[in-house]
């Protein structure tokens, strides 16, 4: 499966709209499009920093929906009073405990990772930090996107609130060096979310 990211920089007191319009705008929107499989919304309401991604049954589904897309993006900037950057991605891991609810958060680590290594990443992902993170508390799931050619990723895991992914930060952080030595990979940045609509409809893929 595939997915497609856009960041959002939005202005923070456009946010709560901007989430009613992806809520009951772009979900519909997307929802008619011939292989989606659902939609994420993440938000930092002090940064304004936002994150929604889309999840595609192919490569050739990714691709047809660019143009739609792209006018739907363009207004929800302008609805969020901010700038999109976007980034496409292949679905490596996905693994669920159980399903997120009302106030559930995400941490999300960006890696830069050798091209030629990435299957030896996804692997360690698999073996190593997914036992391990389903200890934490609080756990939900945890999902790897992949860009090979870029020799980059994106590890998001969901958590059941706040104040769980406030306690396990500090061993979050262990889980996280130890997994990226294996890998041979840099940690690029470390961003903390609200999970504000959690509608990805991708299977397990652990």
């Amino acid at each position: 499966m595939f997915a497609r990211s856009t960041t959002i920089q939005a202005h923070p007191s456009f946010i709560d709209a901007g989430i009613k319009h992806i809520r009951d705008t772009v979900m519909p929107a997307l929802a008619e499009l011939e292989g989606c499989a659902g939609l994420s919304l993440l938000v930092d309401h002090d940064s304004g920093r936002c994150i929604a991604t889309s999840s595609w049954m192919d490569e050739e589904s990714l691709r047809r929906s660019e143009g739609p897309v792209l006018q739907l993006r363009d207004e929800a900037a302008k609805v969020f009073g901010g700038t999109t950057t976007v980034e496409r991605w292949d679905i490596a891991v996905l693994h669920r405990d159980h399903h997120s609810g009302h106030g559930a958060c995400v941490r999300a680590v960006w890696l830069k990772l050798e091209p030629g290594r990435m299957d030896h990443a996804i692997d360690v992902y698999k073996m190593v930090s997914m036992p391990a993170m389903e200890d934490l508390e609080g756990f939900c799931s945890a999902s790897l996107m992949v860009d090979h050619a870029a020799g980059r990723a994106v590890s998001s895991v969901t958590f059941d609130s706040h104040e769980a992914m406030d306690n396990n930060r500090e061993l979050a952080q262990e889980i996280r060096a130890a997994a990226v030595r294996e890998m041979g990979g840099e940690i690029l940045e470390v961003c903390e979310f609200e999970l504000a609509i959690a509608h990805l409809h991708v299977p397990e893929m652990a």
